[in-house]
């Protein structure tokens, strides 16, 4: 994790990113976009609440890793089922307590960063972070059904799981994938990817719990994906990747609304066009060649976008504009954050990272 797609033949060898897709790579972009599309066809025509979770957990299983297998759905659910235990407990124990709180959540978080430095429960992990910091977020609202929030969160899962299973059958790959080589790592450099990434996430939270910021759900994910990049120099150039993409993302929308401006009221049409958006992200993220980067940015704030209504009386302007401001100003200021908890933990051996020669 993240996974990197094999090479078509005529590739440069020296870019990471191929010019044109090879039939595996636009396997995956109809499975991302098909599969993102299904969960936002039925929360709407369900009418079920919290329709970011049935939008985005499907982008996140299809397009943060190419395969699908038994232990990649077992981390999947079983992070969902662990989740509701956690948020249950928290905040009805300790949601009076907010130091205490916070320190509980900065030992969850660090359990989970310290997964995704050793590797092989990297998507568990990862899962656990973005979905953990919104629904502790969320839940610690006075006026939020916390039954109705761990609800939705279990069966947008369980929805993203079989929708996966569904697209994975209808787009297979027409060749095997080769897992990346595991990278070697020394005891200090997990040490300072567990601190830097559960510390920072820890923040986050406290930060978007003080200042009550319950609508800046795309910057408070903004500040939790760049940390996937394990690292700071990794994280500077996610930042910058996901500012465009969530930019992009957010220009698709008000082009969408400008286009269905009158007719928003033809579900099919709107239909077609969200698809078709997010087929032009779901590309862009395929050549990045996974990870959190422009195409990745731009599925996510297109999605949470088209969670609300697209018709006239929606000021649709206002929300994308607001989003992205957000999360420009809170990504700046995670890297000011990572910069000089970087710094701090390289002074110390324990926590420092190799130097390159």
């Amino acid at each position: 994790m993240p996974w990197v797609r094999k090479r078509g033949e005529g590739s440069p060898a020296k870019s990471p990113r191929a010019a044109i897709l090879d039939e595996n790579g636009l396997r995956q972009c109809l499975r991302v976009a098909g599969g993102a599309t299904i969960g936002f066809v039925i929360s709407k025509l369900m009418g079920w609440n919290y329709g970011v979770f049935f939008t985005v957990f499907p982008m996140f299983l299809l397009g943060m890793v190419p395969l699908l297998n038994a232990g990649i759905i077992r981390q999947f659910l079983g992070n969902a089922a662990f989740n509701v235990v956690e948020v249950s407990l928290i905040i009805g124990l300790l949601q009076h307590m907010p130091v205490v709180m916070t320190l509980v959540v900065l030992g969850i978080f660090l359990f989970r960063f310290n997964l995704m430095a050793k590797g092989p429960l990297f998507l568990y992990a990862a899962n656990g972070v973005v979905t953990l910091s919104i629904l502790l977020h969320f839940a610690s609202y006075p006026g939020v059904d916390l039954s109705e929030l761990l609800t939705a969160n279990l069966l947008a899962s369980v929805l993203a799981v079989i929708i996966a299973m569904l697209m994975h059958t209808l787009f297979p790959d027409v060749s095997p994938r080769q897992p990346p080589p595991r990278a070697e790592k020394t005891a200090a450099q997990i040490r300072h990817e567990t601190l830097l990434g559960g510390i920072t996430a820890t923040l986050s939270f406290v930060v978007f719990q003080t200042f009550d910021l319950r609508d800046s759900l795309s910057a408070q994910m903004a500040t939790v994906l760049v940390l996937f990049a394990m690292g700071y120099a990794g994280a500077q150039v996610s930042s910058i990747r996901r500012i465009i993409g969530t930019l992009l993302g957010c220009n698709m929308a008000l082009l969408i609304q400008l286009l269905l401006y009158s007719q928003s009221h033809h579900f099919l049409l709107v239909i077609m066009i969200y698809w078709l958006g997010l087929m032009l992200f779901a590309r862009e993220h395929v050549r990045e060649a996974g990870g959190s980067g422009v195409g990745f940015g731009g599925m996510t704030t297109l999605g949470i976008l088209f969670g609300q209504s697209l018709g006239p009386s929606q000021d649709l302007v206002y929300s994308a504009l607001y989003r992205f401001s957000s999360m420009f100003v809170a990504l700046a200021i995670t890297l000011m954050v990572m910069s000089c908890l970087h710094s701090l933990l390289n002074v110390w051996t324990a926590t420092a990272l190799p130097k390159r020669n």
